[in-house]
């Protein structure tokens, strides 16, 4: 698969990396999680009965056809949802004991998100964007300007440091949107169709970047419609109807998962 061959070059290569250490907890468990939307005659079942963990060093690709679930699973995992049962649980803190307050300083501090929508405040410029949660965590500005930077040049972008949103494209627009969510040092990377927005050589250096940034020990939660994106993870989880129904462990299965189970 193309995602896989892209992989085994250099340092990237499957067996080059590093192992996964059995001893350490993880830094996403959902456990028996359940979303309902509404009450009686109009209630949905957005998720139903999900368990799930993810581990310092993986990444976890999620796909299943528009509707399925996947997105909901994604803002529970993030805390910007609440489960109807069920738990949560980011590096060992379950959410469901956060207050508001306690939820974004942890979102701040831990957790990257990668939106559909991006989510770019058009008032600010790229470093601007990207450090902004670093300056709200107690940062300093040019400390949070600097690893913005540093964000910037990781995905290629340091030339767009102080354009705003508008005088960006919408890859331009997107690889920023990534380079925020992959700034500080964040444990737990979600990442909504990343590459939605970007030609096919660009989305695969974007899949690099994640993969990467597992690879030094953060934990990833991939959410794609594309089989060979999914081949960038260690294992596949597939949705449908709001439940979990198989999985795979490796990349060398997603195709085939996603023919088993359409």
């Amino acid at each position: 698969m193309r995602g896989r061959d892209a992989r085994t070059d250099g340092t990237e290569q499957a067996a080059g990396r590093h192992p996964k250490d059995a001893a350490a907890a993880p830094a996403l468990v959902l456990t028996d999680v359940t979303r309902v939307h509404g009450s009686a005659a109009t209630e949905v079942v957005a998720l139903e009965g999900a368990s799930l963990s993810v581990s310092p060093g993986e990444l976890v690709a999620v796909m299943g056809p528009s509707g399925s679930g996947k997105s909901t699973l994604l803002n529970l995992a993030g805390g910007l949802d609440k489960a109807t049962s069920g738990t949560v649980a980011v590096n060992g803190i379950r959410l469901d004991s956060l207050d508001a307050k306690g939820l974004a300083a942890l979102r701040r501090r831990s957790v990257g998100f990668v939106f559909q929508d991006l989510n770019l405040i058009p008032s600010l410029t790229a470093a601007e964007n990207i450090g902004l949660p670093l300056e709200l965590d107690g940062l300093s500005v040019r400390r949070a300007r600097s690893q913005a930077l540093d964000a910037l040049n990781l995905l290629g972008l340091r030339e767009l440091a102080d354009r705003y949103p508008d005088q960006m494209s919408g890859g331009q627009q997107q690889r920023v949107a990534i380079a925020r969510a992959l700034v500080g040092e964040r444990r737990l990377v979600l990442a909504d169709e990343p590459t939605g927005a970007l030609d096919s050589h660009t989305g695969e250096e974007v899949l690099r970047v994640l993969r990467q940034r597992c690879d030094a020990g953060a934990a990833g939660l991939l959410v794609t419609h594309e089989a060979r994106h999914a081949a960038w993870a260690d294992r596949v989880v597939f949705l449908r109807d709001g439940r979990i129904v198989d999985s795979t462990g490796g990349p060398d299965s997603a195709d085939s998962l996603l023919a088993q189970a359409r």
